[in-house]
């Protein structure tokens, strides 16, 4: 029996496969085990199962073309031609050699560590970076100023093609011009990418007239741009952009989407382009609906995302119900689309692969298969009344009602306790140059002191034990004398090599949230919810379901274990309170400010017992923190303002002869070097290498004080620096930088790299150090 039902659609898809099939066929490929139409074939297989699950639970808008073997980005880079020199293309169709090469490096190269063979012409990846505020990663696109745009391919018109063959009519899905070049680097950076629209838009007319002939009737133009602070000319370039498409395929309707956050400032540029529909982000933005709503033309589809594509928490349908009722009165059932706020590749597939979740926990959860339901329960609730969906309305009212009740979610002990945050508790109790005094007399260091961000690397012996070890064929006995015996051998070797600051190198750990995470309580884990973080690269975010706390120590044994085989100072390595919580799926009950103070307080008990046992230097890594900015300039100071006093409440309970460093891998500080500063960490370390040390001047201007690690080698990279050119990145670092303030160290961890290369590359590292620091003493 057939339903009513208003249009029901999602964004996108998840590629990955539910049995991580694509992350498998790729790495079979790039390391020549399987051929090429091996690897297509897979892709192609997924695709159609895609599609057919949508279709199945009863999905009536379903995408095609948000399929892709490494990034969509890097899809509609490559499509529109745009394909750097140094990568060979010479015109034509463009080979998976050129493709991936541009993904991952060639010969002679390496993509931040990802340890499989490369193909291509010895020539590094296109730089990636975070998709908007996601944990995805995109390929930048290059494009030069003498720039030549063309179709190198069809690839949105084929997967339309392939999926009408199987009998699914979809809706291709396009990566908007504007937001393609917004994101876009210029080489050289002397011009704007926009100022290319003009040259790049007959592409877009060409690929949308092909769609066209081949049947489409909408195509999904994604521009995620209008959630961003836009210039006046940037809002132009959209209403030259869209009247120019609008106008050369006049059959073919663009539903634009928006997605990541509000269209605030941008609502009335968006409302006038003339398109067939929009789409907003009701998830992220539930506040925009009515203007909104009253902002677009009745005649156009409004598009309505209301179910959460990036996080994973069962949808009150009741509320939404009740919500969008009047909206589709108004507007009339032909004008409303019921979506997922943005593509489903930020979550992941099928909780029902989740057999060892707690059970009341599972039931409060939606991962992507589970939000095509919630999609559909919505979409003929709308159309047919709530009585049609009761049962599913109501399972679901039942779900979150226990879930807000549950005691698993609420901790009175943790509520007091951050109840009891004073702001005693958010500073050391001498300013940076007294404890520095005290500091130095404490430990005792040479000028210019070597160290390591943590991690060193994770051989397949490591991964192997780890793996015995989980599965019950390693005994616990035997895993922790393994990890002994890894742990005083990496020791012996620092000291051999005279590093100053030494690790104890990580091997127990798996990854540096999800270590943490386990053995926090108001975590949980799961075992198959992979999520793309780039190209074959997956990740199982924790999930942050209650009231965060600390049973016991977590890293004090491992940090006592290192520290009794030398004398000479061991770091104690944690992750830090905002990194933790931007790499997990976290809870949507409480404000993130909150949990992530939670946090910060279990990892303030943790730096309280490394202190106590005897630890002088504790490092909080901060990775993250800048990847929590919010998209709007205007929210920056509220996130910057609680994610500090986030990182001081961990880090400022010790006294102050404890030095305290974090580490940053990001490369971008001048805007929020402030907020750096307010951190107050004795030392930070950050990656600089690439940068020749540019990036030290936003420190230098700023003036800032307390001391710094400014990387002197690329770890993302196999090869060994020469000494010299380390003792000329420290000598540019020296012109920014006070003697006292340098620290010496790699960009990042190394877990990524093999010894081979961290054994020379850490020898000449130390080696650069002493070479400085003999005339510097005489200076």
């Amino acid at each position: 029996m057939s339903h009513r039902t208003l249009p029901v659609a999602t964004l996108g898809f998840p590629r990955i496969g539910r049995h991580r099939e694509l992350k498998f066929a790729l790495e079979g490929y790039w390391s020549g085990k399987i051929a090429e139409s091996d690897l297509l074939e897979t892709a192609a297989r997924l695709r159609a199962e895609n599609w057919a699950l949508q279709r199945d639970r009863g999905i009536t808008k379903i995408p095609s073309n948000d399929f892709s073997l490494y990034d969509h980005v890097l899809d509609t880079a490559v499509m529109v031609g745009a394909i750097p020199a140094a990568y060979g293309w010479k015109g034509g169709a463009v080979p998976l050699s050129v493709y991936f090469a541009m993904a991952r490096g060639s010969e002679g190269d390496s993509n931040a560590g990802c340890g499989h063979a490369h193909h291509g012409h010895g020539v590094p990846a296109l730089e990636m970076t975070k998709w908007f505020d996601t944990n995805y990663h995109y390929m930048v696109p290059e494009v030069s100023e003498d720039q030549a745009f063309t179709l190198t391919s069809q690839k949105p018109v084929d997967h339309f093609l392939e999926a009408r063959a199987l009998g699914i009519h979809t809706r291709p899905v396009v990566l908007g011009p504007v937001t393609f070049l917004k994101l876009a680097k210029a080489r050289p950076s002397t011009f704007k990418p926009l100022d290319l629209l003009e040259r790049l838009l007959p592409v877009y007319e060409e690929l949308l007239g092909r769609l066209a002939a081949a049947g489409a009737d909408w195509v999904q133009v994604d521009e995620p741009i209008l959630a961003l602070d836009l210039t006046e000319g940037e809002r132009h370039a959209l209403a030259v952009a869209y009247g120019r498409l609008a106008k050369a395929v006049p059959s073919l309707k663009i539903l634009l989407t928006t997605y990541f956050g509000a269209l605030g400032d941008n609502l009335a540029a968006a409302a006038a382009l003339p398109v067939a529909g929009l789409h907003v982000d009701l998830a992220r933005a539930p506040e925009q609906l009515d203007a909104v709503a009253g902002a677009v033309r009745a005649d156009r589809v409004l598009s309505l995302g209301v179910i959460d594509g990036r996080n994973i928490w069962r949808a009150d349908l009741a509320a939404i119900l009740d919500r969008l009722a009047p909206v589709v009165k108004a507007r009339g059932a032909d004008a409303v689309e019921i979506a997922a706020s943005c593509s489903l590749l930020h979550v992941p597939i099928d909780l029902e692969l989740e057999t060892a979740l707690d059970a009341d926990l599972a039931t409060w959860l939606a991962f992507a298969i589970q939000k095509l339901g919630e999609l559909s329960t919505l979409g003929r609730g709308l159309a047919e009344g709530r009585d049609a969906v009761r049962e599913a309305v109501d399972a679901a009212s039942a779900a979150i009602a226990a879930r807000a009740a549950s005691p698993k979610v609420t901790d009175p002990r943790v509520q007091t306790r951050i109840a009891g945050i004073d702001a005693g508790m958010k500073s050391r109790k001498s300013g940076f140059e007294a404890r520095r005094r005290l500091q130095e007399g404490a430990i005792r260091l040479p000028l210019f002191p070597t160290t390591t961000i943590g991690s060193f690397p994770q051989t397949s012996e490591v991964r192997k034990a780890r793996s015995a070890h989980a599965k019950g064929a390693l005994s616990h006995g035997d895993y922790e004398a393994f990890l002994e015996k890894e742990t005083e051998s990496a020791i012996r070797w620092q000291e051999e090599i005279g590093l100053d600051v030494l690790v104890h190198g990580e091997f127990e750990r798996n990854d540096m949230v999800q270590y943490f995470g386990e053995q926090l309580s108001g975590f949980a884990f799961t075992q198959h919810a992979w999520v793309q973080s780039y190209g074959s690269r997956y990740v199982r975010p924790p999930i942050i379901f209650g009231d965060v706390s600390r049973p016991k120590p977590m890293t004090v044994r491992w940090w006592q274990y290192a520290q009794s085989l030398t004398e000479r100072p061991v770091k104690g390595m944690l992750t830090g309170p905002v990194t933790i919580l931007n790499w997990s799926f976290v809870r949507d009950d409480i404000p993130r400010s909150e949990a992530c103070r939670q946090i910060a307080l279990a990892i303030r008990d943790e730096v309280a017992d490394l202190e106590k046992a005897g630890a002088k230097m504790i490092q909080i890594d901060e990775a993250a923190l800048r990847e929590g900015l919010p998209l709007r300039h205007r929210d920056w100071q509220h996130y910057l303002d609680w994610a500090v006093e986030s990182f001081r409440l961990c880090s400022t309970g010790v006294a102050d002869e404890t030095q305290i460093h974090t580490h940053m891998c990001y490369s971008e500080f001048n805007d929020i070097i402030s907020a750096i500063a307010a951190m107050d960490a004795d030392v930070i370390s950050i990656e600089t290498s690439r940068s020749k040390m540019e990036l030290l001047d936003a420190f230098r201007n700023f003036s800032y004080p307390n001391e710094i690690g400014p990387g002197v080698y690329d770890i993302h990279s196999p090869r060994v620096p020469e000494i010299g050119e380390m003792t000329d990145l420290l000598t540019l670092a020296r012109k920014r930088l006070q003697d006292r303030q340098l620290w010496v160290n790699p960009d990042c961890g190394l877990k990524t790299r093999k010894w081979e290369e961290v054994r020379p590359a850490l020898v000449n590292m130390v080696e650069a150090a002493r070479r400085l620091r003999a005339p510097a003493a005489a200076q």
